[in-house]
């Protein structure tokens, strides 16, 4: 996963030191631990000779790759940094908040710093404000544990969901989560031989047999820019995997790759008729929780679904998780992106709906077979148009 890189300016009062008392009062988790991420928030009441106050604390764990990776703090109440935090954290995750005790919550935290440990990988900065919840160790039972990780991840509803999301966790080695989603008896790791790698793409059908429950699965995968189509037959036995066997792995070029992820873009361009800063203050409303990336020519806003519903498809892409996309150039346009007729057409309602509306002018709309958005983003051409005009020559 990418490190969440933002700057936040700290308002409110002085932040609590360890000896200050802290009372416990909520904390929740992300139920997107399948997707191999999780987002936690805990909120205690503070109470020192200096002040009285709130303190909201979010942690970032990633259990793949970087364990414990980001933590950030507010105190105060202020709500709009709160949530500003939240979003640029949490935002993109596409779940749902479930309430921990302050027990379970600690628990999470110990068990990511300890996977931090073991990769030799430093805490996040911040070690003076959580370090009182890495001791002493928090000691769970095994029902304990496992109601812990229920809570983390999404209810199970489908024969489609609970393959993809059993592949996307075999596939990142995350064998943990894998056997969660398994009936048992069967070794999850049979691709161990290829490095842990990312789920871009599965298409699963069903495979004939006497029962009517096996599927065969065609899995575009990733690891270190290098690209393996493999085929998996799964037997399920309602919900669970109850078993998993290699058919076939080959690799596959970049550009082989890109052919099987393609699908198409609809865009809609708009002239920007304000100025920049009468734009800006009327554009937070519209791209509040999105993700912002900085380039050359301009900002693109990231705007992620709700929830995680791509993943009970019968055929899953792992960058259906955006719904759309807002690029602000630096040269006077807005363009929109979506990947479905339905999306771009919500994205200009939401559009006209916003104070962004009287700053816009409606240009053009195209409909491509292949997304060419980030192409544009990473030309040097400073029209929309005028780049078109290029790639079609």
């Amino acid at each position: 996963m990418t490190n969440r890189n933002f700057t936040v300016i700290k308002g409110g009062l002085s932040y609590p030191y360890e000896s200050d008392k802290k009372t416990f009062v909520s904390a929740f988790v992300t139920d997107t631990r399948l997707m191999g991420v999780v987002g936690l928030y805990m909120h205690w009441e503070i109470e020192a000779d200096r002040f009285a106050s709130d303190f909201h604390q979010f942690f970032y764990f990633d259990a793949e790759e970087y364990g414990f990776e980001t933590y950030r703090s507010i105190s105060g109440n202020d709500m709009s940094e709160i949530s500003y935090i939240e979003h640029a954290l949490m935002g993109g995750l596409g779940g749902q908040k479930i309430d921990l005790t302050q027990k379970e919550a600690a628990f999470l935290i110990q068990s990511y710093a300890n996977m931090n440990r073991r990769l030799s990988t430093p805490l996040p900065d911040g070690q003076k404000e959580y370090g009182f919840l890495l001791e002493p160790e928090v000691e769970m039972t095994d029902k304990e544990k496992l109601a812990l990780f229920r809570k983390q991840c999404t209810p199970i509803t489908s024969t489609y969901q609970a393959i993809n999301y059993f592949l996307m966790r075999c596939f990142a080695h995350d064998y943990e989560a894998a056997e969660y989603l398994s009936a048992g008896g069967f070794p999850p790791d049979i691709y161990a031989d290829i490095p842990p790698a990312t789920l871009c793409k599965n298409t699963i059908d069903a495979f004939e047999n006497e029962d009517g429950s096996s599927y065969l699965c065609e899995s575009l995968i990733e690891h270190d820019t290098s690209y393996v189509l493999t085929v998996s037959e799964i037997t399920m036995s309602k919900t669970k995997v109850a078993s998993f066997e290699k058919r076939s792995a080959m690799q596959v070029s970049a550009v082989e790759a890109a052919m099987m992820l393609s699908r198409p873009e609809f865009v809609t361009v708009y002239e920007i008729l304000s100025t920049p800063e009468e734009f800006d203050a009327s554009l937070a409303e519209l791209t509040s929780g999105t993700l912002l990336t900085a380039h050359s020519s301009g900002r693109l806003f990231l705007a992620f679904n709700k929830n995680n519903d791509h993943v009970d498809k019968q055929v899953f892409r792992l960058n259906e998780d955006v719904f759309g996309l807002y690029y602000i150039t630096d040269y006077g346009q807005m363009i929109i992106a979506a990947y479905s007729i339905k999306g771009i057409h919500s994205m200009e309602k939401e559009l006209r709906k916003s104070t962004v509306a009287q700053s816009l002018l409606p240009v053009s709309k195209y409909e491509f077979k292949e997304p060419v958005l980030y192409e544009f983003i990473q030309s040097d051409f400073e029209d929309f148009e005028e780049f078109l005009e290029f790639i079609k020559g």
